[in-house]
């Protein structure tokens, strides 16, 4: 199943059962929220979550996408991406946890055709504090699909404070034979599939309140569903990165990892434009700079006469036709052209700068903050030139 039917099963499912589809925002958080990129496809609905009643009802569906920077250093495995496509759905005090668990179950095992013996689920065990989710294990056992009891693994939060809550985890094995063991002791255990009952709030000294409104929040990765449906060992080779595993190799000879980084970092990138962020020193601006920098200190390590000159425009326009971005790809290729004159003529300061007496030793943190103050020269830029 190609991603886009596989999306389109997935809406489909949940509005034949009264869920109304919502557009997806952009990666922009809504006015108000901490973050710099939306994360998941519950920040924009923050306030309906909080009680506001939303106009199209209490079940709603929709494919949002995200960007986690918490990730950065995992990209390049089989599961994680920098920019995704979060499927979720949403009961804003309408049905409980169970019911939603039971849909997935058949969404999964029906309509996508999953073997049931192929899934294993997670479920909230307590904590004294909060009982055991007892209706989920319940529902899990009646199915027949194994479950392990966790107690943090499976307690949702958004933050230090605000709405949280127990979630079930549905997952599905990747290796190959008969599964064995459990999510928590075999990575060849997948997370697919995430239900949370926002059930209580918690406050600034730690405690918890129940919420006036039980709410069901669901995430389902894309691609990373995807992949395994279509058998691929990884997400970079489901079907959304064809273009990208065609084109990028005969550009630059790259090692597996590094080639899954550059294409991830240049899609999110190409994306992070598209929704209107150009490079900065600070902010979300300073996130897209990052993402370009690490694509280029990789591209460089082997040969530093390697551009982003050679990017084909077609993986620029088939990014932003995927996220259904209104951008020219020839804007979104010169900013990143320019981003990399500049990096390079970055570099070749900061490796003057570090050549005088005063850095040739251990360094202060007065000494990374006037570097970083005077010459524009970051903590990490320098770290990575001293490690040269």
């Amino acid at each position: 199943m190609h991603t886009d039917q596989l999306a389109k099963t997935f809406v489909e499912y949940f509005e034949e059962r009264g869920h109304r589809r919502i557009t997806g925002s952009t990666l922009m958080p809504p006015p108000g929220d901490p973050v710099l990129f939306t994360t998941s496809g519950m920040h924009p609905l923050t306030p309906y979550l909080e009680g506001r009643p939303h106009p199209l009802g209490r079940r709603l569906v929709n494919v949002q996408r995200c960007l986690r920077t918490t990730d950065l250093e995992e990209v390049g495995d089989a599961t994680h991406l920098t920019v995704f496509e979060m499927l979720g759905t949403w009961s804003l005090g309408d049905y409980e946890g169970p019911l939603s668990l039971d849909w997935g179950y058949g969404l999964l095992t029906e309509g996508l055709g999953i073997d049931p013996a192929l899934l294993h689920t997670t479920v909230y065990a307590g904590d004294g504090r909060t009982e055991p989710d007892t209706e989920s294990l319940r529902l899990w056992q009646e199915r027949g699909v194994p479950v392990e009891l966790t107690v943090e693994d499976n307690w949702w939060s958004n933050g230090p404070v605000g709405p949280c809550g127990p979630d079930s985890e549905i997952f599905l094995w990747s290796g190959d034979g008969p599964p064995q063991s459990t999510p928590t002791r075999d990575d060849r255990w997948v997370e697919v599939w995430n239900h949370v009952t926002m059930s209580h709030r918690r406050l600034a000294d730690g405690s918890l309140v129940p919420l006036p409104q039980r709410n069901v929040d669901t995430g389902l990765g894309l691609e990373r569903l995807s992949s395994l449906l279509q058998g691929k060992p990884s997400v970079f080779e489901c079907d959304v990165f064809d273009p990208w595993r065609r084109l990028v190799p005969p550009l630059w000879s790259l090692d597996e990892r590094s080639l899954r980084l550059v294409c991830d970092h240049l899609r999110s990138a190409v994306v992070v434009l598209g929704d209107g962020v150009r490079p900065a020193n600070t902010g979300q601006g300073y996130v897209l700079r990052r993402l370009l920098r690490r694509v280029l200190t990789v591209l460089w390590r082997d040969d530093p006469s390697r551009g982003l000159e050679a990017l084909p425009e077609e993986l620029v326009r088939h990014t932003l036709d995927r996220f259904r971005q209104d951008v020219h790809p020839g804007d979104v290729l010169r900013v990143l052209r320019e981003e990399e004159h500049r990096f390079r003529g970055l570099l070749q300061r900061g490796r003057q700068v570090l050549t005088r007496p005063r850095f040739q030793g251990r360094l202060t943190e007065e000494d990374l903050h006037y570097l970083h103050d005077t010459h524009g020269l970051p903590r990490d830029l320098v770290t990575s030139l001293r490690d040269e």
